[in-house]
């Protein structure tokens, strides 16, 4: 799903797993997903990525994704200025 972005949008995923979703959303220059992303692997790729925590119980769909915070992020998205305890929606238009 799109989402739209000051510049430009995002693609959006939900992607159901059983008990739980697969979330993220993915710009031309990086990846802000769930609990379930590995961050610091990505990073061994040079990719930047930040991982979110749920407002809530769980991150379920994209609204979640944006309200949650930041809890970690690998050194690209530091590099583009995402830290620990942004909103997932401005560390999304940092990507």
């Amino acid at each position: 799903m799109p989402i739209p972005l000051r510049e430009r949008e995002a693609a959006g995923y939900v992607i159901p797993l059983g008990p739980a979703n697969l979330v993220f959303a993915k710009t031309e220059n990086g990846l802000l997903g769930c609990g379930a992303f590995d961050v610091d692997a990505l990073e061994r790729f040079g990719y930047p990525a930040a991982r979110i925590r749920p407002s809530g119980e769980s991150v379920r769909d994209i609204d979640d994704l944006l309200n949650g915070t930041v809890a970690a992020a690998n050194a690209p998205a530091r590099a583009r200025g995402i830290t620990p305890g942004m909103s997932g929606a401005e560390a999304l238009e940092r990507l």
